[in-house]
C-alpha cells in the first residue's frame, strides 16, 4: 500500500472515475474523496454508482461502454458540469468469454477496453489542460496481446489473448497520449492493478475467476483496496517527478511493456484506426 503521507491534498481537483460502481474504482474514489477531490463516477449500474456517491459526496453517472452513444451523452454532460476535468482515470473494463458484438459494430471486449475511453478522452479534450491526468487501467495481459494493423481483435476469438490485446491497446494510448498532447501539459499513464478479488475478477475467463471460487482467492487475489494503490498514486502524486508521463506501471513502480508497445507506426495507426471507428475522423 502506498503511504499515506506521501499522497497529495486534491481539494477541489475533479476527478472522473469511470467503472467506478464497485472493485478498484470504488476504492480509489473512497480515498480520492478523502483527499478533497470533487469525484464524477461513471458505472453502469445506477444503484451501484449512486450507491458509491452517496458513500464518497461524488457525483453519479451511469453510462454503459458497450453504447457509443451513451459515452457521447457521457462526455456531452461532464463538460456541460464542470469547466476542467484534473484527472479521467479511465478504469472500465470487462472480458467477454465469447465473441459479442455491440451496436456499434465492434468487438465488445475492444469497445469497452479501448475504443470507449479512447473516444471519452477525446470528446472531453477541452476540458483537460496542463496539469491534467489520463489515466488507463491496463493489466499484465498486456504482455500477451497481439496486435496487426486493421486487426485490433485477434481474428481467432479467444477470451484471454483479445482481453490481452485490448490492454495493450490501453498501454499504446497512453504513450500516444503522451506524444501528442505533451506539448498541453497533459499526462498519461496505464498501470496494472493485479489480480484482484472483484465481480470481474469473479466472472472473467481469467486464472483468476478459477481461483476466485476458492479459499485461495484470500491468499493469492489482492483486495480492491490494494489494487487501488497504483491508481491512487498516479493521481495524488506529481507527473515528471514521481512518475513519467506515458509509463505503465505496476505497484507504483515503473514495469515491463510488451514490445509493440513501443512500435510508433503502431500507435499512430491505432489512434487513425479509433477515430474512424468513433467517427472522430
Amino acid at each position: 500500500m502506498t503511504d499515506s503521507g506521501s499522497e497529495r491534498r486534491l481539494d477541489g481537483q475533479v476527478v472522473v472515475i469511470t467503472g467506478a460502481s464497485d472493485g478498484i474504482g470504488a476504492a480509489a474514489a473512497e480515498r480520492l474523496g478523502d483527499l478533497g477531490a470533487r469525484l464524477a463516477l461513471v458505472g453502469r449500474s445506477p444503484e451501484k454508482t449512486e450507491a458509491v456517491a452517496a458513500r464518497t459526496g461524488g457525483t453519479p453517472y451511469v453510462c454503459d461502454f458497450a453504447s457509443l452513444s451513451q459515452v457521447r451523452h457521457l462526455a456531452d454532460r461532464l463538460c456541460s458540469d464542470y469547466e476542467r476535468i484534473d484527472v479521467l482515470a479511465n478504469n472500465a473494463g470487462l472480458l467477454s468469454r465469447s465473441k459479442v458484438v455491440t451496436e456499434d459494430g465492434n468487438e465488445l471486449t475492444f469497445q469497452v477496453n479501448h475504443l470507449a475511453p479512447f473516444l471519452l478522452t477525446n470528446l472531453v479534450a477541452d476540458r483537460l489542460g496542463p496539469g491534467s491526468r489520463v489515466i488507463q487501467t491496463s493489466s499484465r495481459a498486456q504482455m500477451i496481446g497481439r496486435l496487426r494493423p486493421n486487426q485490433p481483435v485477434p481474428r481467432r476469438y479467444q477470451a484471454f489473448r483479445v482481453y490481452g490485446t485490448t490492454k495493450l491497446e490501453n498501454v499504446i494510448f497512453s504513450r500516444e497520449l503522451d506524444r501528442r498532447w505533451r506539448s498541453r501539459g497533459i499526462s498519461a499513464a496505464a498501470f496494472h492493478p493485479g489480480a484482484v478479488r472483484t465481480e470481474f475478477g469473479r466472472r472473467g475467463g481469467l486464472m483468476a475467476g478459477l481461483v476466485y471460487r476458492t479459499p485461495l482467492r484470500h491468499v493469492l487475489l489482492t483486495s480492491p483496496e490494494r489494487g487501488a494503490d497504483t491508481l491512487v498514486w498516479l493521481v495524488s502524486s506529481v507527473p515528471g517527478v514521481d512518475w513519467r508521463s506515458g509509463g505503465y506501471y505496476a505497484n507504483c513502480r515503473p514495469a515491463p511493456i510488451n514490445p509493440l508497445a513501443e512500435r510508433d507506426v503502431l500507435a499512430d495507426w491505432l489512434w487513425t484506426y479509433s477515430s474512424e471507428l468513433t467517427g472522430l475522423a
